[in-house]
Formats: C-alpha cells, sequence, structure tokens
C-alpha cells in the first residue's frame, strides 16, 4: 500500500472518530455508525488502529463507546491505580493500568 493513502485512511479515521465523540450526546445512531466507517477503513486497507482511536471500542462488543456518554469510567482504588471503563451496552468492564 502507498504512503500516501495509509496517511491519507488514518486521517480520516481520525476525523470520523473525533466528529462520532463531539455526536454521542445529540445523535447516538450517527457517531455509532462514523465509528463503524472508521474501523471498516483500517480493516479494508489493513492499518492497525493507533491506541488513542482504539480505546473508543467496546472490547467485548466492539462497539463505540463514548467516554462519560455510555459508558462508566471509574477509578480503581488498590494499590495497582487503574482506570475501569464499563460498557453500558453489553455490561463489560475492563482495566487499564496507570503507570507509576
Amino acid at each position: 500500500m502507498k504512503p500516501s493513502l495509509r496517511k491519507i485512511a488514518l486521517e480520516r479515521m481520525h476525523i470520523l472518530i473525533n466528529s462520532a465523540i463531539s455526536n454521542a450526546k445529540m445523535n447516538p445512531d450517527l457517531s455509532q455508525r462514523q465509528a463503524s466507517i472508521a474501523r471498516r477503513i483500517s480493516t479494508r486497507h489493513k492499518i492497525r488502529m493507533p491506541y488513542e482511536l482504539k480505546i473508543v471500542f467496546c472490547k467485548k462488543c466492539k462497539s463505540f463507546i463514548a467516554p462519560g456518554i455510555n459508558s462508566r469510567i471509574r477509578l480503581g482504588r488498590v494499590s495497582i491505580k487503574s482506570i475501569r471503563i464499563t460498557c453500558n451496552l453489553c455490561g463489560h468492564t475492563y482495566r487499564k493500568i496507570i503507570p507509576q
């Protein structure tokens, strides 16, 4: 794949995810559609989705979760500092460990 096509695909994925986050509260169906198009771009062009885009998808049901809108974010209170993200659509909870 040409580097220019890869760059364009990455830019489009960033644009779609950013607009999906901004539309999540007013129009959740549109934001789900934009996020699924971004995911489809990454699979069609065989591009690994960057970490900052990957974290807005649920690991279990693969749906778009906007932080604080259709997901719950909590800080872990154990010895290992972590962030717990719960998807309100399927109920799956996963943790992201915060480096100290």
